[in-house]
């Protein structure tokens, strides 16, 4: 059902750059600077923490461990395991995976929010995909949209393997790009009994067409062109490029949308390097790889995850709300779409007082109750 209280004029905007233009992928000179040695990230003195953005939030009521386990293909994935600590484990409970956005890593946003479902009850994991964090593939910063599926599925082994989870009530969170990846994973993998997106971007409509269809096919054809030019210069020795994602400073001319990001990923609200990576880089996909989500459709046959339930979760005044939108269009029942009044994309990564934790608690606490949980038994 669609939470119409809470559910905006639905418009077109004019004034959204491409995610081509967002990515700096469609010219073969934004490549180069994706070469080039950049500036160290400037600090933001204005930094906002309104609404109780916590990303880095830890909770007394909830252990937390650091672990690894394998994929299909017998590659590593790091992510973390959230138990509340009154946690009876002499029974099964119900689980849920969470992943991180696109370009973050599970410290960013996926520990907030596998931390605050533990809190009311569940056992959680967050994961880092493959190529980013912890977690292994080289080079590092890759697009892998088949891998990054791949990770939610290695998460339900994992925990399906605890002998206090109850295989049958797996569920999972997916932010921003992680929504489309878990989409993916969902649609062959019905062992993942109930999904909810927040923020999300469909990365392969994102890179496709752009925001609200921005992106031509002729510009489409000019990124792909670009990204097969700097192909060659890596097998002939270049260095591995990386561009888009997070600016590293803001100027006069920089796009809100930037800034909205930049608010995150670039001041102490959200910033993260990994062990072993570099500041610059964060965020940044390899300009090679991202033509990959050019390929990625996961919102074909969405409507085949039914009759496990799905809830899409957006900000109502979100760049990326039409992404939320559409999948809501396309699935099958049964399924929610909850506008969140006031919120913009980023404000869903960390505002603990926007973030309706209680919705997601009450469709997992409903869409898990149950070993027959969302899933027609043969």
């Amino acid at each position: 059902m669609t939470d119409h209280d809470m559910t905006p004029p639905y418009a077109a905007s004019n004034d959204r750059p491409a995610i081509g233009g967002l990515l700096r992928l469609a010219t073969a000179g934004a490549m180069a600077l994706g070469l080039a040695s950049v500036a160290t990230a400037t600090k933001s003195l204005a930094q906002n923490l309104s609404n109780g953005a916590a990303n880095f939030y830890a909770s007394d009521a909830v252990t937390v461990q650091p672990i690894t386990f394998q994929t299909q293909y017998r590659t590593t994935v790091a992510g973390n395991i959230f138990i509340p600590k009154d946690l009876d484990r002499s029974v099964d409970h119900a689980a849920i995976v969470v992943g991180h956005p696109m370009g973050a890593v599970k410290e960013q946003s996926a520990n907030l929010y596998a931390t605050k479902m533990a809190e009311r009850g569940f056992v959680t994991v967050s994961l880092d995909l493959p190529y980013w964090g912890g977690s292994e593939g080289e080079p590092r910063n890759a697009v892998a949209p088949d891998l990054y599926a791949e990770a939610f599925s290695a998460a339900v082994d994992y925990l399906g393997k605890q002998d206090f989870v109850d295989r049958d009530r797996i569920g999972a969170i997916g932010i921003c790009g992680s929504g489309s990846f878990v989409i993916s994973a969902a649609k062959i993998d019905p062992r993942i009994r109930s999904i909810a997106t927040v923020s999300m971007y469909d990365m392969g409509a994102a890179n496709r067409n752009a925001l609200q269809n921005s992106l031509s096919v002729e510009d489409r054809k000019a990124i792909i062109v670009a990204a097969a030019e700097q192909r060659w210069a890596e097998v002939d020795g270049a260095e591995t490029a990386v561009a888009g994602g997070t600016d590293l400073e803001l100027t006069s001319e920089t796009h809100p949308i930037q800034r909205e990001f930049y608010d995150f990923y670039r001041t102490e609200r959200g910033q993260v390097t990994p062990e072993g990576a570099s500041a610059e880089r964060t965020t940044k996909p390899t300009v090679t790889s991202n033509v990959k989500f050019m390929n990625f459709y996961p919102f074909n046959d969405i409507e085949t995850i039914s009759p496990r339930p799905m809830m899409f979760v957006s900000g109502d005044q979100a760049h990326s709300k039409e992404f939320s939108q559409k999948a809501y269009e396309l699935a099958s029942e049964p399924k929610e779409l909850v506008w969140v009044a006031g919120a913009g994309h980023v404000d869903l990564y960390d505002r603990v007082d926007l973030i309706p934790f209680d919705r997601l608690e009450t469709f997992f606490e409903s869409s898990l109750a149950s070993r027959e949980a969302g899933l027609a038994k043969n």
